[in-house]
């Protein structure tokens, strides 16, 4: 029962989370990047120490999964903001 209530938030969290996403103007794109990379950062810290304190397999999996995520978020979002950074330099 515990697992269903958990999955069924997760998936409530992945569509809300989509529907705020496509609704954010791209003039507050930059900020909320730097914001969810700072969250990203967090989540990769409590994932790690998650995986290191857990002695359990599927927990370790899931921190590990987490930890995937999270870093694909990060470089991610450095790469957009390098581009959009990008946009503004002189060009020679």
């Amino acid at each position: 029962m515990t697992l269903m209530l958990l999955l069924t938030i997760f998936v409530l969290a992945v569509f809300v989370g989509f529907e705020v996403i496509t609704k954010v103007p791209p003039t507050l794109h930059t900020p909320l990047m730097s914001g969810s990379n700072a969250i990203s950062g967090i989540t990769i810290i409590g994932a790690i120490l998650v995986a290191t304190s857990s002695s359990g397999v599927l927990t370790k999996i899931a921190a590990f999964v987490a930890v995937a995520f999270a870093m694909i978020n990060v470089v991610g979002g450095f790469l957009v903001t390098d581009r959009m950074l990008g946009m503004f330099r002189r060009k020679d």
